[in-house]
């Protein structure tokens, strides 16, 4: 296969939690890719959704903003929906909104694991039927979940978001199964640990672990997780499917 393979030009992506961290560089890459990519996340992070399309548009690219509450399921459909009405087709969508709560277990309450599942679960899985409505009927598409590498690892204070990202992995495989007939592969990407604002308030010595216990001895970038998506929203990655893709520095290995 030539490079043209990895392009995705004539595509429209929808990013979810994209005002910054892995869902700024997805966006990115992906319009660095060729996609027009539709940049969303939640009403109060709408100014650095701006940005990041500027940032996109100033480099050739192409983008729009999109306000997207992940949790509101409602109103979900008519968000996709008008995607659709105003790019004409919805052929990729990146599931990166999450949240963390970081508590020892005897800690956490009722509060905390519905507001973590409710984002990290709920709302993927409702983002990926709203759009694969739309994928089913042109019978093509790509969906690609962020999970973690805590989906085959635990650490100490992060319960929920462990079990949530765990499940996002099932939910994976369980899609690709039911949508494969209708042209759609359901892929997930499991970073290791990134420097990003979802991290911003680990201790020096959870930052200190993390470098001992990686076998690459840093935080990865939030650029090195978004190459793993854009092969899997590509035609490269057409024979992809129900595949959690650690991109982790080998920190599951070690």
């Amino acid at each position: 296969m030539s490079m043209d393979g990895f392009k995705l030009d004539g595509k429209v992506a929808l990013v979810t939690g994209a005002a910054q961290g892995i869902g700024r560089a997805i966006s990115i890459a992906l319009a660095d890719a060729g996609a027009t990519v539709v940049v969303s996340d939640i009403a109060a992070k709408s100014s650095a959704v701006d940005a990041v399309c500027v940032e996109i548009t100033a480099a050739g690219g192409t983008a729009s903003a999109c306000e997207l509450d992940v949790t509101a399921t409602s109103r979900l459909a008519a968000v996709f929906d008008g995607v659709v009405a105003d790019s004409g087709r919805l052929d990729i969508l990146v599931n990166n909104a999450g949240i963390l709560v970081r508590k020892p277990a005897l800690e956490i309450t009722e509060e905390d694991w519905d507001r973590v599942f409710s984002v990290n679960l709920r709302g993927l899985f409702f983002c990926a039927q709203a759009a694969a409505k739309h994928m089913v009927a042109r019978g093509d598409g790509r969906i690609i979940n962020i999970a973690s590498q805590r989906a085959l690892s635990a650490s100490a204070g992060n319960a929920p978001y462990i079990a949530s990202k765990a499940a996002v992995a099932g939910l994976t495989r369980a899609l690709a199964l039911d949508w494969i007939s209708s042209g759609i592969t359901v892929n997930a990407v499991g970073p290791g640990p990134v420097d990003t604002p979802l991290l911003a308030d680990a201790s020096p010595e959870m930052d200190l672990d993390i470098v001992r216990r990686s076998p690459a001895g840093r935080r990865l970038q939030p650029e090195e997780i978004a190459g793993a998506v854009v092969y899997l929203a590509s035609p490269a990655a057409a024979a992809v499917n129900g595949h959690l893709l650690l991109v982790d520095a080998g920190w599951t290995i070690a």
